[in-house]
């Protein structure tokens, strides 16, 4: 495995005074990891470098094709002093499967993660402390070439920013209003739907845009060729508890396979819970509700990690789900992920990855 150099900044940036209003994605560390990849050598110079702006070509194929992919991840701070991760090889499992489909040459998924420990290693003074704060880490890459013709690209970079966080929801964790969206497609099996690309993310703006002016906090998005059966939120995977059985859309090439998703199936497995994945038409969803079967709705994800749905809207049609108060397997799921996330509780599965 090739050595990571390390060059640290002369200047540091000012951290944030006030934890309180980190939000999200606003303030960078003082520090990025970035890796070369030139057609004939591959992937080259992994190092450790002072947070800056990076130059690129006007003809940079990646402001013109969209041959790009990322990751999201976070550190957080134990009680104990312990900074953790969670499940970072799946992240870069799931890196590498994006790579796949546009055509980007596969990193070396050990390299990165060494890269990620290392790069919070370097930045660990940034780590919020605050209750429910962490560092959020962005792995990314792009195409790089100056060149204007659609091709696969020949010269790369992969880049991890790292950025500290609030906690995703300091008044507390409320349920949140989701609009069906039924006019706009997000994905089709067969194309990107299932990798973290920011196309995917590009497309989903104009749904997401109308749905926040209508007071929705984001949008539930449903099969492209149909318009019928449920894939994901926005930026979440999703459940919904059915009488005694929770129901997510199972992974047909059009849904992110989410590592909080994973883990929150492998979860309700090992407590007992009846858990499926499946096809799930928003009718069925409608009539569960009429029959006062839906017990309750929530997404997963690494931000928020869980959200639980309190109100869907489809078409002229208003469902409440459990009062729109949070449900008691929204309520065990987030408990449980948090306290092994922040090292509350022993982490039985093996999840975690301990940076210093």
């Amino acid at each position: 495995m090739e050595k990571i150099k390390i060059e640290l900044t002369k200047n540091p940036r000012p951290k944030p005074g006030d934890q309180s209003k980190l939000g999200f994605g606003n303030y960078f560390t003082d520090h990025m990891f970035v890796m070369n990849y030139d057609e004939g050598e591959g992937w080259h110079d992994p190092r450790i470098v002072p947070f800056e702006n990076i130059s690129l070509s006007p003809a940079a194929m990646c402001l013109h094709y969209a041959q790009e992919v990322f990751e999201g991840l976070k550190a957080y701070k134990a009680a104990n002093g312990d900074i953790l991760l969670f499940r970072p090889e799946e992240n870069m499992i799931r890196l590498n499967l994006s790579n796949e489909r546009l055509c980007i040459p596969l990193v070396d998924e050990k390299l990165a993660v060494k890269a990620v420990k290392e790069l919070v290693k370097t930045d660990k003074d940034w780590i919020p402390t605050a209750d429910g704060a962490s560092l959020y880490i962005r792995p990314f890459i792009f195409a790089v070439d100056e060149h204007v013709g659609v091709r696969p690209a020949k010269s790369l970079m992969f880049m991890i920013i790292l950025s500290p966080v609030g906690a995703y929801y300091p008044g507390g964790l409320n349920p949140v209003k989701i609009f069906v969206e039924k006019h706009y497609v997000r994905a089709v099996k067969g194309g990107t739907g299932y990798t973290k690309a920011g196309v995917n993310y590009a497309s989903s703006l104009k749904a997401q845009d109308e749905a926040q002016k209508s007071g929705y906090s984001q949008v539930l998005w449903l099969d492209g060729i149909n318009h019928k059966y449920i894939e994901e939120v926005g930026t979440m995977n999703v459940f919904f508890t059915i009488g005694d059985e929770t129901v997510t859309p199972s992974l047909q090439g059009s849904v992110l396979s989410g590592i909080t998703r994973k883990s929150c199936i492998e979860l309700m497995q090992n407590w007992g819970i009846k858990v499926c994945e499946r096809r799930i038409s928003m009718d069925k969803i409608e009539k569960a509700a009429d029959s006062g079967l839906l017990r309750e709705a929530f997404g997963t994800g690494t931000a928020a990690v869980i959200s639980p749905i309190g109100e869907l809207k489809a078409g002229d049609k208003t469902i409440k789900i459990n009062n729109g108060e949070i449900g008691p397997i929204s309520q065990r799921l987030y408990d449980t992920l948090t306290d092994i996330q922040w090292g509350r509780a022993e982490d039985t599965f093996g999840w975690t990855r301990k940076v210093l």
